[in-house]
């Protein structure tokens, strides 16, 4: 027997209206049929002996110490810049007219 009828995907079609063709219906409920019973053979598996887990393996955070190092000077950062001001990049104004 099926887990959801093609008058069922009607409704909820009509619900949440949209409008389907007989075929999109006959194809959605045998397809919402088979994802419904691949959900009930999960359920199955997880027994009351298995606990809830997110993943299936341990997981650890992989993460790096913060190091406190030197870094550009404003000189050394604008060094490369076509233009400049006031310890700044100069760009083209591309938003307005300049305040």
């Amino acid at each position: 027997m099926a887990a959801i009828s093609r008058d069922e995907v009607a409704h909820l079609a009509r619900l949440a209206r949209i409008e389907m063709s007989s075929e999109e219906l006959d194809h959605l409920a045998s397809e919402l049929d088979q994802i419904l019973h691949a959900v009930d053979r999960v359920q199955e598996a997880a027994k009351d002996n298995v606990p809830p887990t997110s993943h299936p393996l341990p997981l650890k955070n992989v993460t790096r110490p913060d190091v406190v190092v030197a870094s550009l000077s404003p000189q050394d950062a604008l060094s490369g810049a076509p233009a400049s001001d006031e310890q700044r990049f100069k760009v083209p104004q591309i938003l307005g007219d300049a305040e």
